[in-house]
């Protein structure tokens, strides 16, 4: 690609919290980068204008000439690290009188459910402020506001250091009047920062919009005064932010609640560019760092979702999918007696790794220096007393080799690939979480690997994905400042609807309100409009499974949500459908950054030769400078390490690598083998792990459908359900973090239906049980169990199970454990080992029949139809996984 001539210098910047990446693109389109400390005192006040300067090559004691810079795009995790380490504004929270504990109380959801003892996160706010006035859902105003009333606290609060303050009002989504008067008198009396829920989120939940409106209030100053220094630091320089959404905005409309992922979402852009620029439309993004590993999914559009929990706070936001797993270079490795583990804990910058020479922990970057996977030469030599000394390999050698004996393991090294292979199952089952378990198949993908030990690990993830193409872009150690610079600028309006699909009409009012509401910012920006895009969220009447449908290729909106409802969860739901939400995407100003050319070097090194430990055994491989290699350069075959400046790419066996059209380093997979190991009596922890892994990943999958499609508070908010992997004689295998008592019995009740089913059991059956006489528990707690057959076998192999806490079966008195019940019959319908599905077709009519009978019915019916179908879906899914 030939760069284009520009009008002046653009910068794009991902400030971290430990490091600042500063990419210039100067006027000719060439690019330029620098790597900073975002924190540095006495060397420079920020991070993001020192890099500028550098780039610009202006000295410290001059101004920087403005006037030769175009703008500046930005992601910063100002807002996060504030929240993370509670360093906000103080805050007031107002809500109506009689909601005070509301936000404390939220969805009753357990976060650790293993814990003895629960310690919840504390609140952001400080002061709660009851107020009198209300509306009902429809809008009456059912108590008029009393605003003279609220004034002696609000002042109090202001005479007390209390500068922010969030609004939550019953139904202010859609009746925003009385938020509105009172932010009125909040900012007369004088508070700076007022954040109203309507103006934060127009979407129904008033938990997650009252959570995200704290939020919004609590990081608001924080966030203004860094955008305020910036802007005094760079006057008349036009400066954009990126979003959570994965959409550049301008500094005047950067809001707190949109800035948590905004260094992130940078990198899921990132990757989508250079997988484009690869010519991959599918691509997994795959950013592993020293402490975590980022992933994300991407199949032709943005993937967001609107509720997120963030260091323990609900957010009801547009945010990019990025799921993030405790797997990184600094992943502590241990040894418990029994299994080996690979995290979630992690050395850190200080001490480090074990080969940091500062006493620290052997650690995933251990494992790879042990194994010649990272070579000590082309480390700094900047460890020890005096900074001067290469990484200390005898200490890692030294520590592995007194492990190894007390895990079984014949040899440090076999210890190491150990770890190795147990922390690549934990960052493939991070990605099957966003991509296999929504229904998507990654086998034609490219994976995108960043991060600056991304690529070490990258052919092992794509190996156990059946990816066959891994992409890693020149600049993939400062790739999220580069998505940030090729980001689009974005503005997104929803609305709640809860509304028939059949409503066509009010559907279109609503989208075109919204969309006037988006061109609206998009001008108050100083821009206009390239294209508009317009979805619905459709879930089931009564359901929980909203899916997005695009409705811009004007298609049945009915038959679009049936397809993806049946490619996420497996089957089609009956019954009518609701639009939940609509939503309204401008868009102007994609794909500013140009293929990246790498600057010639004054002396470009030789190819050299390393001992690595690949497939059980030392053998010696290249070491390719990555300088040395061009378009026209034949592939490199593995086994062999590909080198730079800032991280090392190994190559693995059956792969090889070569550059791109476009300049990428790109893997590709030649060699597609089957893994075939020798069983053995003797327990290995590292086959013991690795599957735990694997089986633990297919319960936790089956969990998120089952909560995604589940029509009952009790499943879909409260969590009150458990799913399970259970071997041919109904012997818990796996369980994902769900409720204990559920899982102590459930291995009975799957136990209890092989004996009743030995002789009649078909491939495709499944079955209903809640007796307490057969491994259930109360009567609510139905569980569908069902059995797994494996190709060419004649009884099952495995069997998968989940358990749901349904909100009612019948009973004397609605809900379950009536205290003055005499007999079971008296808390509902018994199901000893109901028939629910015969070879794929469930027994719907039978099954309304019996929840329908005796005395005391249950109440429900459809709502019980919807949780178990949610539960046949989350088998389906164990079912395939397996």
């Amino acid at each position: 690609m030939t760069p284009q001539p520009r009008k002046g210098w653009q910068f794009w910047i991902d400030r971290g919290g430990t490091f600042t990446d500063v990419i210039g693109r100067a006027p000719d389109g060439t690019l330029s980068v620098a790597k900073l400390l975002s924190e540095n005192p006495g060397r420079y006040d920020d991070a993001a204008v020192e890099g500028i300067r550098q780039l610009l090559g202006v000295p410290p004691e001059q101004p920087i000439p403005v006037h030769r810079i175009e703008a500046v795009k930005m992601g910063t995790t100002v807002a996060t690290n504030a929240l993370l380490e509670r360093k906000g504004a103080r805050t007031a929270l107002v809500v109506n009188r009689g909601l005070r504990d509301l936000l404390r109380i939220g969805t009753q959801q357990r976060p650790r459910l293993f814990d003895l003892c629960i310690t919840l996160p504390e609140p952001l706010y400080e002061r709660v402020l009851e107020v009198r006035g209300r509306h009902a859902a429809d809008g009456r105003e059912i108590e008029p506001l009393d605003l003279e009333g609220c004034r002696p606290a609000l002042v109090q609060a202001w005479r007390d250091g209390i500068r922010a303050v969030a609004i939550v009002l019953a139904h202010a989504y859609r009746y925003p009047g009385h938020e509105q008067a009172l932010g009125a008198l909040a900012r007369e009396i004088g508070f700076a920062q007022v954040s109203a829920s309507h103006e934060v989120s127009r979407l129904i939940n008033l938990v997650n919009r009252g959570h995200t409106t704290v939020v919004d209030a609590y990081l608001g100053s924080t966030l203004r005064h860094y955008v305020n220094r910036l802007r005094a630091a760079l006057p008349g320089v036009r400066v954009l932010f990126m979003q959570s959404n994965g959409g550049l905005v301008d500094a005047d409309q950067f809001h707190a609640r949109n800035a948590i992922l905004s260094g992130p979402a940078g990198g899921v852009v990132g990757a989508i560019r250079a997988g484009g620029e690869a010519g991959a439309g599918q691509v997994i993004g795959f950013d592993m760092g020293g402490t975590s590993t980022d992933v994300s999914h991407h199949a032709g559009e943005l993937e967001r979702r609107y509720e997120t929990e963030v260091a323990g706070v609900r957010l009801c936001v547009p945010m990019l999918r990025i799921h993030t797993v405790a797997a990184g270079g600094g992943s502590i490795c241990t040894y418990d007696g029994l299994r080996l583990r690979v995290g979630p804990e992690s050395a850190g910058a200080d001490p480090g790794p074990a080969c940091y020479r500062r006493g620290g922990p052997l650690t995933i970057t251990d494992c790879n220096l042990l194994l010649g996977r990272l070579q000590a030469a082309h480390f700094p030599s900047i460890f020890g007393p005096g900074g001067n000394l290469p990484p200390d390999e005898r200490a890692v050698r030294d520590r592995f080799a007194r492990m190894a004996p007390q895990a079984g393991q014949e040899s440090p090294e076999a210890l190491a690939s150990g770890f190795l292979r147990i922390a690549v199952e934990g960052m493939a089952a991070a990605v099957k979480q966003i991509s296999v378990a929504r229904g998507y198949d990654v086998t034609g993908y490219a994976l995108v690997a960043f991060g600056g030990a991304g690529g070490q690990h990258a052919c092992q993830v794509a190996d156990v994905l059946h990816v066959t193409r891994v992409i890693i872009h020149p600049l993939a150690s400062l790739l999220s400042a580069y998505g940030i610079g090729s980001a689009a600028v974005r503005v997104l309006k929803e609305q709640t609807l809860e509304s028939p699909a059949s409503r066509t009409a009010e559907r279109g009012a609503a989208l075109a309100a919204l969309e006037k509401a988006a061109r609206a910012e998009m001008t108050a920006q100083g821009m206009g409009v390239d294209r508009v895009h317009r979805r619905a969220y459709v879930r089931p009447a009564g359901g929980n499974a909203s899916l997005p449908v695009d409705l811009d290729g004007g298609g049945d909106l009915e038959a679009a949500y049936l397809d993806a409802h049946l490619r996420r969860f497996g089957f089609r739901p009956e019954g009518d459908l609701t639009v939940e939400a609509v939503a309204v995407e401008a868009v102007t100003g994609e794909s500013e950054a140009q293929g990246y050319t790498e600057p010639p070097k004054e002396a470009v090194p030789a190819t050299s030769r390393a001992r690595v430990f690949f497939e059980g055994a030392w053998v010696d491989v290249d070491v390719v400078p990555r300088q040395t290699l061009h378009r026209s350069h034949p592939p490199i075959s593995g086994p062999a390490l590909v080198v730079d400046e800032t991280t090392t790419v190994v190559v693995e066996g059956g792969w090889t690598a070569r550059i791109s059209q476009a300049g990428h380093l790109q893997l590709d997979k030649v060699d597609v083998k089957m893994e075939v190991r020798a069983g053995s009596a003797d327990l290995d922890p590292v086959r013991l792990e690795v599957f735990n892994h694997r089986f633990m990943s297919i319960a936790e999958q089956m969990g998120e459908v089952l909560r995604h499609t589940a029509h009952s508070v009790n499943i879909k908010e409260r969590l009150d359900f458990s799913c399970a992997v259970f071997d041919a004689e109904g012997r818990l295998i796996a369980n994902a973090p769900h409720v204990p008592v559920h899982l102590g019995s459930m291995g009975e009740a799957v136990r209890s239906m092989i004996r009743q089913t030995r002789g009649t059991l078909r491939e495709g059956d499944a079955y209903a049980i809640n007796d307490p006489y057969a491994g259930g528990t109360h009567l609510p707690d139905i569980t569908v169990v069902s059995p797994v057959w494996l190709p060419g076998e004649r009884a099952p192999g495995f069997w998968v199970a989940s358990r749901g806490h349904h909100a009612d079966v019948g009973g004397i008195t609605p809900g379950s454990m009536p205290a003055n019940s005499r007999s079971i019959d008296e808390e509902g319908v018994r199901l000893p080992g109901f028939l629910l599905v015969r070879a794929g077709q469930m027994h719907r009519k039978e099954l309304v029949s019996l929840l329908q009978s005796g005395c005391y019915p249950a109440r429900n019916i459809p709502q019980n139809l919807g949780d178990l179908e949610a539960q046949l879906a989350a088998n389906q899914q164990g079912t395939r996984e397996l």
